[in-house]
């Protein structure tokens, strides 16, 4: 724990909303790997920068090329990325921007951890469960991790050696074996205007 810091205040998330126009806020895709998470994320960042809306996406093998390199898929990890990855995000969410993480994100102490820091700074949190059985993200497997896990090659590979605990309550869940990735992104944008978080989009 650092010492000998000290709390800097600038100007707060009211003011910068209404400067910016908008609210910021933080919407959390979790799911097992390739459950479409990346693909939804991508496509609603596109979809509300079309409106004039800015979001910005932080996608899970993105930052273990930066920010995240220096860690690996423990469990402690594994909670090391998520914990940064939400104090990210929520720096994102306070600058008026809408935060769109994709992260498995498998343990449900963790996005919790990630909501309550959300709640604290009294910005919006939304968590998006990207549901798909693992048989079908198993079928799909775009980078062959599970049949690498299945090999025994990937130690700790969520879904097969190691948990996915489901979201009890999530705000939106997607069903991504049968919905399209648009009907998707429309689920989550409908339900953001719904909650008034963001403008109608027309």
């Amino acid at each position: 724990m650092a010492t000998n810091i000290t709390w800097h205040a600038g100007l707060t998330h009211d003011e910068r909303s209404k400067i910016s126009g908008q609210k910021g806020l933080t919407i959390w895709l979790t799911g097992l790997s390739a459950s479409g998470k990346s693909t939804i994320a991508t496509a609603l960042e596109q979809h509300l920068l079309h409106y004039g809306i800015n979001a910005y996406r932080l996608d899970g093998d993105n930052v273990r090329f930066g920010l995240n390199k220096d860690l690996g898929f423990s469990e402690a990890d594994r909670n090391e990325n998520i914990r940064r990855i939400a104090e990210v995000a929520k720096l994102f969410a306070d600058s008026t921007t809408v935060a769109i993480t994709s992260f498995i994100s498998p343990y449900r102490a963790d996005r919790d951890t990630a909501r309550k820091l959300h709640d604290d700074a009294k910005l919006p949190f939304l968590e998006v469960y990207v549901d798909v059985p693992v048989e079908v993200a198993e079928q799909r497997d775009p980078k062959g991790l599970y049949k690498k896990a299945r090999a025994g090659l990937i130690p700790e590979f969520t879904g097969i050696s190691a948990p996915y605990e489901e979201p009890l309550k999530p705000e939106v869940h997607v069903h991504s074996d049968k919905a399209s990735v648009e009907e998707s992104v429309k689920q989550i944008a409908d339900y953001l205007v719904a909650q008034g978080l963001i403008k109608k989009l027309e």
